[in-house]
């Protein structure tokens, strides 16, 4: 499928390099050093198609994308920059771009891409096009330029222009809320709440109580009536971490929220309305919940309109130096440590490790090493990763105890090892241990239970 391409790109080898190879195909191109020139030609050329780069002298890509939206909206626009961060992908994606590509970029795939908007435009031709809203404020603290982390940022542009309900999916410690969080932050109810609640932590009778509220006496301890976050979160966004361990009942009362939009406080005859966006996350294996009976088929595809799964960051390791260096940025901020660089050695230890705790493991990690360096930088020496055990003098609980072989090489003897070994760092407090492991207390209780794991008091 061939159409009239318009590249606009001040870098002139690029520029050519696209127009030729956008010909080679068969296309129609014409090229504009500015953007500028590319609105002055516009009537002229009307194009079907304009890639054009993110960072010119004069107007930006962006502004041309908004002043083409205005005038041609059906006129697609592919936008292409250096910079590999969150705030540009959503930028682009929410002011209407149809893709955002990262230099350096491909020729086969921008040709690609073009045929596919070609074949999007032609699929949609009788469709009125209607002109987004443009914001491009951005939220969030997303970090990483891998392709997936990429299509990720511009699926929360996406995401942050409609209401739909969004499952969130992915390891523990991926990042599933500062997701969750960028949506509503981007979206246009951003001065409504983000409330956030991790189900695994609440009793069935409180999280109920937590989200729909209770009238008085409904149950022990309700001495008055409490309003829930359904109501007090307006037309904001609650995120409901772990949702796959939720029980039956509370399912079924939040299929009611879903489909009527209305929910029953806790002892209550009078239903409420609520205009909440419910965006959920799980790292359960959902689809074997459903199919064992434990999570409702109902419940789980009206939830999962839209589904983001986020990579685990052993898979993205390119993203750690400069996710590392950010989330340092944010330590540094929260506990006045001096330390803002991370050393050769200390690099290469985060690079090696497999960051079985994901983005949440490398924070604690680098909060400790920030706390334990002196100087500016972190070194190799600060880093305790994984089943290192040596720093705090603990050889792992389960061998201290002589339950444990020390040639046993099997995932549970070294889950074993490793939550007795934090159950010690902390001195017991199960609330610190499950946060710094990245799992619920209630999962870190079935450990303690399970491997018959020393508590100290």
């Amino acid at each position: 499928m061939n159409g009239r391409i318009l590249v606009v790109d001040d870098e002139e080898g690029l520029r050519e390099a696209l127009a030729e190879k956008l010909r080679h195909s068969g296309h129609a191109v014409e090229t504009a050093a500015s953007a500028e020139e590319a609105l002055a030609g516009l009537s002229r050329i009307r194009p079907d198609l304009i890639v054009t780069d993110l960072m010119m002298p004069g107007l930006t890509g962006l502004e041309l994308l908004e002043k083409v939206q205005e005038s041609l909206p059906s006129v697609g626009v592919v936008v292409m920059t250096g910079n590999e961060d969150m705030a540009s992908a959503v930028a682009a994606m929410k002011a209407g771009a149809f893709d955002y590509l990262v230099k350096p970029v491909r020729l086969a795939q921008v040709d690609e891409l073009v045929v596919r908007c070609l074949r999007e435009q032609a699929l949609n031709r009788e469709a009125e096009a209607a002109p987004e809203p443009t914001d491009t404020g951005s939220g969030g603290k997303v970090v990483g330029r891998d392709p997936r982390m990429i299509e990720i940022y511009k699926m929360i542009g996406v995401l942050a222009r409609n209401r739909a309900t969004v499952m969130i999916r992915g390891e523990t410690g991926t990042g599933k809320e500062m997701v969750a969080r960028a949506i509503h932050t981007n979206s246009a109810h951003a001065d409504e709440p983000f409330v956030a609640v991790n189900c695994t932590a609440l009793s069935e009778t409180l999280l109920e109580s937590e989200l729909f509220g209770h009238v008085k006496g409904s149950f022990t301890g309700a001495v008055s009536a409490r309003r829930g976050y359904f109501e007090m979160a307006g037309s904001g966004t609650i995120f409901l971490d772990e949702i796959g361990d939720t029980s039956p009942e509370f399912q079924t009362k939040l299929l009611r929220v879903l489909q009527e939009r209305t929910f029953y406080p806790v002892g209550g005859e009078s239903p409420k309305r609520t205009e909440a966006r419910i965006i959920a996350a799980t790292h359960q294996p959902m689809e074997l919940l459903v199919e064992e009976g434990s999570f409702r088929e109902d419940l789980y595809f009206r939830l999962r309109v839209v589904e983001i799964e986020v990579p685990p960051l052993r898979e993205r390791r390119d993203d750690i130096p400069r996710l590392a260096e950010a989330l340092l940025e944010r330590i540094r901020t929260a506990t006045g440590s001096k330390a803002r660089h991370i050393g050769p050695a200390a690099m290469r230890r985060l690079l090696a490790h497999d960051w079985p705790g994901n983005v949440r493991e490398l924070e604690n990690a680098l909060t400790r090493a920030a706390v334990l360096a002196r100087g500016a930088a972190i070194d190799e020496e600060h880093l305790v990763l994984g089943l290192d055990s040596d720093a705090d003098g603990v050889t792992g609980g389960a061998r201290a105890s002589g339950r444990d072989d020390p040639d046993d090489l099997s995932l549970d003897s070294a889950i074993r090892r490793h939550v007795q070994v934090v159950l010690h760092r902390t001195d017991g407090n199960k609330s610190e241990t499950a946060r710094v492991l990245g799992i619920s207390r209630s999962r870190l209780q079935r450990y303690v239970d399970r491997f018959d794991l020393h508590v100290p008091s």
